[in-house]
Parts: C-alpha cells; structure tokens; sequence
C-alpha cells in the first residue's frame, strides 16, 4: 500500500502505524530525476572582479575603435595604423619579424662561423682561436639589423622605454641558452654607461633589458637564482664612440674604461653580463677582464644581438693580382685599409660591445 495514502487505524497493523509514525517525522526530501547533458558545474555568482573583468571586455573594441579614428598611432618600426592602443607603438606583425641566430657560431663568443665544424664543442672563430676571451661564452637572440636594429635605436634615441619589455623577453631567451651550462647562482650586470653618457640619455638600456628579462626567468626557470648588481661594475671614463673604428681601435678605445666598485662582491661569485649589442667584443673583453681582475670566479655575456661582420679580412679573401690589390685599396675607406676591418654604421650605431 503506497505510504502517502492514510486509511483508518482499525485497518492497519500495528506496524504499518508504527512506519507511519517513523516516516512522519523524517525530514521531507523531494528527489527529482532528469537527463541533463550540459556542464555538471557550480552555479557560483560571479566575482567583482569578474564583473569588471566582462565589462572591459565588452567596451575596449569599442573603445579602441574610437579612439584610434580620433587619435590614430602607428607602428614606430613600419609605419602602419596601430589596430588598437598600446603602451608600445609596435605592431604585433613587426614583432615576428625579428631576425633570429640560427647559423653556425663560435661556441665561444658567438660569432658566425664561415664553415659548420664537426663538433659543436669546439667551433671557435680564428679571433677567439688566437686570442681567447676572458668571458666563456656568449650569447645573443638575434642579428643587429633590421627590425631589431630599429627597436633598439627606438628604445636608446626615441627613448621608447616600454619597448624594453618586448626585448627583454627576447633577451631572456638567449639567457636561457646557458641553462644547465651556467652556474645555478650568478650576478646579474648590466654593462655601465659613463655618468656623462648616463645624464644625457637619462637611463641605461643594459639595465632596462636585464630587469625585464629576468622578470622573465623567475618565472621559467624559478630553480636559478640571477641577481641584479646593476652598480657593481662602474666606466671610469668616457669612451670614443665604437661607430666606424676598426677592432684594434675598439680594443684600445675601452682598455682600462670598466672597474669594480667593490671587489668583495664579485669574489668567488659568478657573473652574468648584459648589453644591447655584440659587435667584435671589445667592450665585452674589457669588462670581462675587470670582473677577473676582481675575483670573478666566471664571467659569461648574453645581449639582445649580435652585429654581422661586414667586412673580410686578407685571410679570407683569395689572391689577387698586385695592381688589383693596389686600386681595392685606393678607393676603399680608411678604416679598411692594412687589412683591419670595421663595420657598417651610422652616426646612431653605437654599440657598446
């Protein structure tokens, strides 16, 4: 008999009354059963944040829609219409087209190499075969030309400091070339400018790139520890710009140009050190040198690019008659001449390195 149906007493037993009277006090549970295919998920009111969070959403096309038909931006490297606002006036196709090192180097001072060599480990360029640096080992993300080279004049000249946060992602990615390789604890140093250099420009670039790329690897390689010494190591003297000097002279240019403000704090330690550009490394041997002199156990270099050699010197280029020799050498520029090379530059190329 169903239990919702309540018939006289006389009828029931007396324990049919006594489930009655046990059901009567339990608590009254309606179950409902259905099919239901969608999302098994709590139904939990949205957050302020989350609110907000929709909100903007919705009005930023909108927004960036009027706002660039008022005040329209463009691209500072390629000069097309910015699609929307951005701290960094650099168009997202500008930042895929980044020249990337993706050929032969030295495993030493990463410089292109004319010929892959049969082991990796042990390709080293003629320079740092003959004169090895006091750094050991150099990397960089990408050529100094073109859309980098472009950024990099934006950011030292233009003084456009948020691009600093795009580069320095890419410099992070050649930092984490030495991953493994590298000790597990360095210090981080950016290379210095001269207080006249810094006073007129008003910030340091190396520094920029650093902080924002080691923003970068505490997030993807938590387990190394770099630290950030950006007054460790300081230039006591201004230096010529590098633009158009041979590498003789950019060596000579920066000889004795870096010192350590205090010595106990590089001894025994290892040192990572940053720059914008590698050029043929004069500046990088220089402060090199100085952290060794100091008490650097090691000194490894990694900069956002790396210059391309434009130049041949008389070991690689074939013989030539001597009347040949002679007319090569009365029309090319001085800084060619006696067999140094130099490197193709503006008045705002100058790299540090």
């Amino acid at each position: 008999m169903p239990w919702n149906l309540r018939p006289g007493p006389g009828i029931l037993s007396a324990r049919q009354r006594e489930r009655n009277g046990i059901l009567e006090r339990l608590p009254q549970v309606r179950c409902v059963f259905r099919r239901d295919s969608g999302s098994l998920t709590f139904d939990v009111p949205p957050s302020e944040t989350s609110r907000w969070r929709a909100i903007v959403r919705v009005l930023r096309s909108p927004m960036d829609a009027i706002g660039c038909a008022l005040l329209p931006g463009f691209c500072s490297l390629c000069g097309s219409p910015l699609p929307h606002f951005s701290p960094v006036p650099i168009c997202a196709v500008c930042w895929t087209e980044f020249p990337v090192l993706s050929d032969a180097a030295c495993c030493r001072c990463g410089d292109t190499l004319s010929a892959p060599a049969l082991d990796s480990t042990v390709a080293l360029c003629r320079a740092c075969r003959l004169a090895p640096p006091p750094f050991v080992r150099a990397v960089a993300y990408g050529l100094y030309q073109d859309r980098m080279k472009a950024a990099i004049h934006a950011l030292k000249y233009d003084r456009l400091h948020p691009a600093a946060r795009g580069l320095g992602r890419m410099l992070a990615q050649a930092i984490a070339q030495l991953a493994g390789e590298a000790p597990a604890e360095m210090l981080v140093i950016p290379v210095p400018l001269h207080r006249i250099k810094h006073a007129e420009r008003g910030f340091n670039q190396a520094r920029s790139l650093a902080v924002e790329a080691l923003a970068v690897l505490r997030k993807s390689h938590p387990d190394w520890k770099l630290t950030l010494a950006s007054s460790t190591l300081m230039r006591l003297r201004p230096t010529e710009s590098q633009a158009g000097l041979t590498t003789r002279q950019r060596r000579l240019n920066v000889r004795g140009a870096f010192t350590v403000s205090n010595h106990a704090a590089v001894t025994m330690k290892h040192v990572l050190l940053i720059d914008d550009i590698f050029t043929t490394g004069a500046t990088a041997r220089a402060a090199a040198l100085a952290l060794e002199r100091a008490g650097a156990a090691s000194v490894w270099v990694a900069t956002l690019a790396r210059a391309r050699r434009a130049y041949e010197t008389r070991y690689d280029v074939p013989a030539m008659k001597p009347e040949d020799n002679e007319a090569r050498s009365s029309h090319a520029p001085a800084s060619r001449r006696g067999g140094q090379g130099a490197f193709r530059s503006s008045s705002h190329d100058q790299p540090s390195f």
